[in-house]
């Protein structure tokens, strides 16, 4: 359902629906139910003022029937936000698309307590178009390749283009060369196929029994220790004959290339972490570690490298990529 009310400063007006029955008997007496407590005199001042609206934009009062409108449409006061010291850098533009390079901690839509500190909201402001709206999402700790929509008469067939799965991703991470103890070796590249879950009241995603509904090919680009140097010995710069040395000496690191064939929520994290083989700094798996303010020197070392598809409009083969690093893989 279209918002009556136009994004402001980036952001899209709230949507609220009103509830069929119950005590309250206008519209107002309702949202002092829900938010009274937070803001009661806000809540009076922006009916006082129509900025609270319905169905097809009519403003509502205090004296509205709840019954009138099913939906209404309010913008919320905003908290501050402290900027996040990251940039994103702008790879292409026309007139359908929007392809940028979105770094490490940046949101890709408002959420929580990132609004304007998200990459949608920057964007939007940053360039002047409110109806810019991404084709997929990165989690806030990925960096890489983001793909939106500039324009909302072609959208739709982009959108059908992710929803039958014919855009190929390609991700990059670093993780040890070798998995950790109680793991079995990999013979490189694996594909890995699992049924995963994520409810919205449990943080992490699970691996359950049943038909798989995830997979992701990896394959091991190369080897090198934690200072960058790359490793000798096998073929694919693999496994030299040597053990690392754990007493100190350099350890072993991978480069990895990740090519899901489904989008799961941290579907990626979750297949690495189940070959022994973690990803850099991922503060989720394989075991959850306790909240801490952003280590912006840390990074999780997770990249959307690529994206390629036939573009819907030219009918030409398109693919984008990203020109960033992963900083533990220089």
């Amino acid at each position: 359902m279209q918002s009556p009310l136009p994004v402001r400063d980036g952001v899209n007006a709230t949507r609220l629906r009103l509830p069929d029955e119950g005590p309250w008997e206008t519209a107002m007496d309702y949202m002092m139910h829900r938010w009274g407590h937070i803001d009661p005199q806000g809540i009076e001042d922006r009916f006082d003022a129509g900025e609270i609206v319905g169905e097809a934009g009519i403003a509502l009062d205090r004296s509205t029937p709840m019954q009138d409108h099913t939906f209404i449409w309010y913008y919320r006061t905003l908290p501050p936000e402290s900027r996040i010291p990251v940039e994103l850098n702008i790879l292409h533009q026309d007139d359908h698309l929007l392809v940028v390079d979105k770094p490490h901690f940046l949101p890709t839509t408002p959420g929580g307590t990132y609004i304007q500190e998200s990459a949608l909201v920057r964007l939007r402001n940053q360039l002047g178009l409110p109806d810019l709206i991404p084709m997929h999402r990165l989690d806030r700790m990925t960096a890489g390749i983001l793909l939106l929509s500039t324009n909302p008469e072609t959208r739709g067939k982009y959108q059908v283009l992710f929803e039958k799965r014919q855009v190929q991703k390609e991700y990059e991470c670093v993780s040890a060369a070798e998995p950790a103890p109680g793991h079995p070796a990999v013979d490189f590249p694996v594909v890995v196929r699992n049924r995963m879950t994520k409810s919205r009241s449990y943080l992490l995603a699970e691996v359950v029994d049943g038909e798989p509904n995830a997979e992701t090919r990896i394959e091991r680009l190369r080897t090198f220790d934690a200072s960058g140097a790359p490793n000798s010995g096998a073929p694919d710069g693999g496994a030299p004959d040597s053990a690392p040395d754990v007493d100190g000496g350099p350890h072993r690191r991978a480069l990895y290339r990740l090519e899901p064939h489904s989008g799961k929520t941290h579907q990626l994290r979750v297949h690495m972490a189940s070959l022994g083989l973690g990803i850099v700094n991922d503060a989720f798996y394989p075991e959850l570690l306790d909240k801490a303010p952003d280590n912006y020197a840390k990074p999780l070392q997770l990249l959307a490298r690529g994206i390629r598809f036939v573009d819907p409009i030219s009918g030409s083969p398109v693919e984008y990529r990203s020109r960033l690093e992963l900083s533990e893989a220089r």
